[in-house]
């Protein structure tokens, strides 16, 4: 297996009060929906089943007050699914933690990599 030639940096996990979170993953299914207008499409970008990506929706749908992504069932004019508003705003916030958390934390992460050893 190679190894990534990307720099270090931070994976953010936000926890809520009823122990769900929103972390890449989930980061990434909104993106994918956000880019696709398929959560079909988002999911399989990432790899995962269609009911895995669906989960995630519904797990996401489930932990803010309003949905974050909308859905049309397919038919003659074809399904499709869209990022909402506070999806957009949601996404853009988490992405916003993991740049300030990278920026504020760089000269250790750049030290870690530094004592990491070859494998």
């Amino acid at each position: 297996m190679g190894k990534t030639t990307s720099p270090p940096g931070l994976q953010i996990r936000v926890i809520t009060r009823g122990g769900d979170w929103l972390g890449p993953g989930k980061a990434a299914i909104l993106e994918g929906i956000r880019d696709t207008g398929s959560i079909a499409a988002a999911g399989r970008r990432m790899g995962m089943s269609y009911k895995r990506a669906w989960g995630l929706v519904e797990v996401l749908n489930q932990m803010f007050a309003e949905p974050l992504v909308t859905s049309v069932r397919g038919g003659a004019e074809g399904g499709g699914a869209a990022v909402t508003p506070t999806g957009l705003r949601v996404l853009e916030l988490y992405r916003a933690m993991e740049r300030k958390g990278n920026a504020a934390l760089a000269e250790e992460l750049a030290e870690v990599a530094g004592l990491w050893g070859e494998r």
